[in-house]
């Protein structure tokens, strides 16, 4: 170890607890463990460019146990990216990708970042087969991590371990933080089991390094091994001390809380700074440092002359290669979105997702997807579609677009925020609308970091029938629905499903949930793809009106059939379709009053939870238990899902506010 080695890691170590005790919250101990292993990751094989955070070539950088977050922002501080001293000192709580440049995905959650990293792989290793040519490795960047116990303890980084293990993604190095501390003590307590030997079943490339302390030369030359295998993901178990330096080194204190000041000031002199300094870096540190960015400035102006030179030799995949990278779709490529009229046959909304899938696929080539082992049944594999497999299972090639997650649930949904976080791509995944709360950690994560990612969730409703109540969804649109920057579309028939996908693709910033049924559905009279971008539209108007019945999806058709019902008996009904409360919700106080005017009570129809419906409507045919298994009309029946009971409904609401004074829905708090 180098003069100037030691002095950088000791600085790392310092900053980090000097940046905990001023927050008065945090993880001490983990950055301080982890700095030599920080060192030798950004010093000898990160490329990134300050500058340009977001070059595509960059090598990505997880931090997957995050509440070590300090070590990546103090990290990006002394490699020149735009976090400032100012900065660190106001260090969030865990990483956060959509405030801060350098930062690839937002971690916390533990086993979250593991999980992005196998989709950031899968991403690199697409691009690669895809834009790559002899003579023009334009993508041939890694995805480094570095983890902890934590992780390898939730089952999501079990799952996505094991997927990327069967993908043989050899662009993902590992270095497993092995402090054997967790929060409630040393991990003898609950964790004692052989990883190495785990991710070895898995199909990865293991090594340990056993004092991970001051072994930079050993952990230099396993991460240089490491890359030398290229047909399996890898992973270094790393033996650090925790907290080290402190009196309570390799302890659980330093673990989750700030270190005293007296026992930082000692710290600090055992390592040789001054006591008294606060938020020191070294002047030779920092000049130290300042090769990274030039480094990676270097390393992009060369990848722009690498691409100029591809421009003229490959126009055709440059032109799409440039199109991706500015994160805009194909021209027109709506245009393919097919369209019906009620003389179309009714189908199920699952099959109308693949006739839609069927229509873009190759349009909006970047669209790569999957499902959680239910092709079948989700139907999201369309007719050209090859598997993203490795080329030596003769099964499908790192061309292909089509990702067999297998019963993963939860690393689907994770490793698809790391494909969207890498760039160029947009990911979808299928399984039942049910099962999303088996993913939920990662969902709830792809609406907060923004990512354009998409689940198609089919199965929708108590109208699955016969697989009966563990998997027909009751409380999952309301829990949706109640999740911020997340967009919940549940199309009625063919015209609202390409709506659906219209909305989806062109949200940048926010993923979406596409609702599928399983039972077939009539193409209704007035729906639009247009309309369905305005989440909520009157799809039968009449003036006079003594009641406006809304429904979704599957729901809407009943609500039409119930109004005529109504229409027989002399009432005037309106019927509203509802594919989307978060697009209706950002519609103009106008638009919304005039879909629900003043004055006329409101019925909502949906065969789900009708927690939310106090919105939008004055009395609901909903779920207020789980449901049952049957064949879907005996089950829908069972359950008031009929044209005779919404009409009922209806009948007994505006008899209600006969002579009262109705509710406005737009304007309640």
């Amino acid at each position: 170890m180098t003069d100037i080695t030691a002095l950088s890691i000791n600085t790392i170590r310092t900053l980090a607890a000097d940046v905990v005790r001023k927050a008065n919250s945090g993880h001490p101990g983990a950055p301080m463990g982890c700095a030599p292993m920080a060192q030798v990751l950004f010093s000898k094989f990160i490329t990134g460019n300050p500058s340009n955070p977001y070059w595509i070539n960059r090598d990505r950088f997880i931090l997957s146990n995050g509440h070590a977050c300090v070590l990546q922002y103090i990290m990006l501080h002394l490699a020149g990216y735009d976090v400032t001293m100012d900065d660190l000192k106001q260090t969030p709580g865990h990483p956060e990708a959509h405030l801060t440049p350098g930062i690839e995905v937002t971690t916390g959650p533990l086993g979250q970042g593991f999980a992005n990293s196998v989709g950031s792989a899968i991403s690199g290793e697409h691009l690669a087969a895809l834009f790559n040519k002899p003579g023009f490795d334009l993508f041939n960047n890694h995805t480094y991590v570095i983890t902890g116990d934590g992780c390898l303890q939730e089952g999501v980084a079990s799952e996505a371990a094991s997927l990327a293990g069967h993908l043989q993604l050899g662009n993902l190095i590992v270095l497993y933080d092995d402090n054997h501390i967790s929060i409630d003590g040393d991990t003898e307590l609950s964790f004692t089991e052989d990883v190495l030997k785990r991710f070895e079943a898995y199909g990865w490339h293991t090594q340990e390094i056993t004092d991970g302390d001051h072994d930079l030369n050993g952990i230099t030359a396993a991460v240089e091994n490491a890359k030398k295998v290229t047909d399996k993901p890898s992973i270094i178990k790393i033996r650090t001390t925790i907290g080290i330096g402190s009196k309570n080194q390799g302890t659980e204190k330093v673990h989750g809380s700030p270190l005293s000041a007296e026992d930082i000031a000692n710290i600090k002199t055992k390592f040789g700074f001054d006591s008294d300094k606060h938020f020191y870096i070294p002047d030779e540190v920092r000049e130290y440092w300042r090769s990274f960015g030039e480094r990676g400035q270097k390393a992009e102006n060369d990848w722009n002359n690498l691409l100029n030179s591809y421009k003229d030799k490959y126009p055709e995949e440059a032109a799409d290669l440039i199109r991706r990278l500015s994160n805009k779709l194909p021209n027109n490529w709506a245009a393919a979105l097919p369209r019906y009229t009620p003389s179309d046959p009714a189908v199920a909304t699952r099959k109308l997702s693949e006739t839609v899938l069927n229509k873009i696929a190759d349009i909006v080539p970047e669209l790569i997807g999957g499902s959680a082992d239910l092709t079948g049944s989700n139907l999201t594999r369309w007719k050209t579609a090859v598997d993203f497999q490795h080329p030596s299972t003769n099964i499908g090639n790192y061309k292909g677009k089509y990702i067999r997650y297998g019963v993963r649930e939860h690393a689907m949904a994770a490793v698809m925020n790391g494909i969207a976080a890498y760039g160029g791509l947009i990911p979808f995944g299928g399984t039942f609308l049910n099962f999303i709360t088996y993913a939920w950690g990662a969902v709830r994560l792809s609406a907060l970091t923004g990512f354009r990612v998409l689940y198609i969730m089919t199965h929708d409703s108590i109208g699955l029938g016969e697989d009966g109540p563990t998997h027909q969804p009751i409380e999952t649109l309301a829990a949706l629905r109640a999740l911020p920057n997340i967009l919940v579309l549940r199309p009625a028939d063919g015209n609202e499903t390409s709506g659906a996908y219209l909305a989806a693709l062109n949200n940048h910033h926010r993923p979406s949930v596409l609702a599928l049924t399983r039972q077939n559905l009539p193409q209704l009279h007035n729906s639009s793809v247009e309309k369905t971008l305005q989440g909520g539209y009157v799809l039968e108007e009449v003036d006079n009106a003594d009641i406006t019945l809304v429904g979704t999806g599957s729901e809407v058709s009943i609500a039409v059939d119930a109004a005529k019902l109504l229409k027989s008996e002399g009432i005037k009904p309106r019927v509203v379709s509802m594919p989307s409360f978060e697009l209706f919700g950002e519609q103009s106080v106008e638009y919304r009053s005039s879909v629900f005017p003043d004055g006329i009570p409101v019925v909502s129809v949906e065969a789900m939870s009708t927690y939310g419906w106090d919105t939008y409507s004055h009395a609901h045919v909903g779920m207020r238990t789980f449901g049952t298994s049957g064949p879907y009309k005996e089950v829908y029946k069972k359950y008031g899902f009929t044209p005779e009971n919404v009409a009922a409904k209806a009948r007994e609401t505006i008899a209600f506010y006969k002579g009262k004074s109705v509710p406005s829905v737009i304007f309640r708090p």
